[in-house]
This record gives structure tokens, sequence and C-alpha cells, in this order.
């Protein structure tokens, strides 16, 4: 499994929808790539603020028969077990209004509710909360203005070039670079740093050759830290980061020894 295949089972775990199979994998895939960690931790915590953002609306009383209405409409087996005929059959003479209920006969074959039917049912009625939600959903989603760094980092992912590398600092802290030539872009994802004092910056460098060039500063919040170098790679580049005052070198070259080094040839 790449990191592209990966991102895309996380970001359907933290939606819940994976199915036992794809749980497993992602979880396996996991095992075998911990530093892939950051792309689950980040899928989550987008959900986590989606679903606090919202507002609980109650749906419209038809809702639920129109769902059910639909649902039913689907292709289903022809061999459900007896209680499932029972219950078909007591919500037909609850509501007799609803075309696929009326239609139904004793002798004619029930649905059988299968983990895919279940997860109709629960996409489509949280597509209802959604829609109910209205104003609320709107003004969440204008607010979540992704940082450039995360935009980068996915554009780098799905690049067909795409490539990595990780280092572990004495401290035990990681950084991960990710960078990819088509798209001329690099993202620094480290965890495990110190926060710094305020009058101090992490910064950091591209080294091509001899020469080191300012790439932007970045902090780390509870040592994690994700950011993008703001100048264009180039094929070759080593990418570096040192312990600067706060906005970077006054000289234009590093003042201290680099505490991370990740050469990408």
């Amino acid at each position: 499994m790449n990191e592209r295949e990966f991102a895309e089972l996380a970001a359907a775990h933290a939606l819940g929808a994976l199915s036992d199979a794809d749980e497993r994998r992602f979880t396996a895939a996991l095992m075998e790539h911990p530093e892939w960690q950051a792309i689950a931790d980040d899928d989550h915590d987008t959900v986590a603020l989606l679903a606090d953002g919202l507002t609980p609306v109650a749906p419209p009383p038809a809702l639920r028969a129109d769902l059910l209405q639909q649902i039913g409409a689907l292709p289903q087996s022809t061999s459900p077990p007896p209680e499932q005929g029972e219950a078909a059959a007591d919500t037909a003479t609850e509501d007799d209004t609803r075309p696929a209920a009326a239609a139904q006969t004793a002798d004619e074959p029930q649905p059988v509710r299968s983990p895919w039917r279940r997860r109709v049912f629960a996409l489509a009625a949280g597509l209802a909360l959604i829609v109910g939600a209205g104003i609320a959903t709107t003004t969440i989603v204008s607010q979540l203005q992704r940082p450039a760094s995360v935009v980068a980092l996915d554009e780098i992912r799905s690049a067909p070039d795409a490539e990595q590398a990780k280092v572990q600092l004495d401290s035990g802290a990681t950084a991960t670079a990710h960078w990819s030539g088509e798209v001329g872009k690099a993202v620094l994802v480290a965890s495990g740093l110190d926060d710094l004092d305020a009058d101090r910056s992490y910064e950091l460098w591209f080294v091509r050759g001899d020469e080191p060039i300012a790439a932007g500063v970045f902090r780390a919040d509870d040592g994690k830290a994700t950011a993008l170098l703001e100048v264009p790679m180039q094929a070759g580049d080593v990418i570096a980061v040192t312990i600067e005052q706060a906005g970077g070198s006054p000289t234009g070259s590093p003042t201290s020894d680099p505490i991370i080094v990740i050469p990408t040839a």
C-alpha cells in the first residue's frame, strides 16, 4: 500500500465508513508505517471539528419515511431471515401510504439488512442532518481555512514523483521531509520538538552545494509542526533546520548548527 491509498483509507476511517476488511488494512498499514499517523490524526481532527461546530436540527417528520422508501427501491437479497419478514409486515401496516410498503405482500421476500445497507442509511441520514443544519454548516465550512503547508503536503502526496525521508534526533524527536520535483515544493512534518521561547524560532533552509537559502520560519505547537519551505525546491537540495532569533536569522545565513538535516538526493 502506498501513502496515497492509505490517505483514502484514513479519511474513511475518520468518518467510520470502513468495512471490516478495510479497517484491518488500515490498522496493518499504520503498524507498518507509523510515520503515516499524522495523516490519520489530521483527518480525525477535521471530522471532530466539523461535528463540534454543528448545531443539532430535528429532521422533518416525513424524512424517515422518504429515506426508507428510497432505500427500499435498491436491489435486495431474496433470502431474508423469517423475523425480518415479520418486521417488514409490521412496518407496512403502520403507514400504508408508502409505495414500497403498500406493494409488499406476505408471500414476497423482504429485504435483508446488510452492513452495506446500514452504511447507505447512515450516509443518507448524515446528509439530511447537514442539509437541516443549513446556515450553521455553511458557516463552519467557510471558517475552515487550510494552512498552506497542509495544502502543499496534499499536492506533494498526490504527485507521481512524491518522495519522503525521515530522521530521528538525539532528543527522540522525529522529522519527515516530503517533496516532489514535479510540484517543486517541500514540506517538513515534525513531532517531539522543543517549544521555543518567544524570542526564538525554527528556521528552514535549502542547502544547495555550500549555499544555505533561507526558506521560512516556524514554531512548534506541543512539539508538532507542519512547515512549508517557502522557496521553490531544486533537485539535490538538502533540507535543514536551525534555531534562530524570532523571525529568522538577521544575516540571511544560519547562526547555529542545524538540528535537522535531510538530503533529498
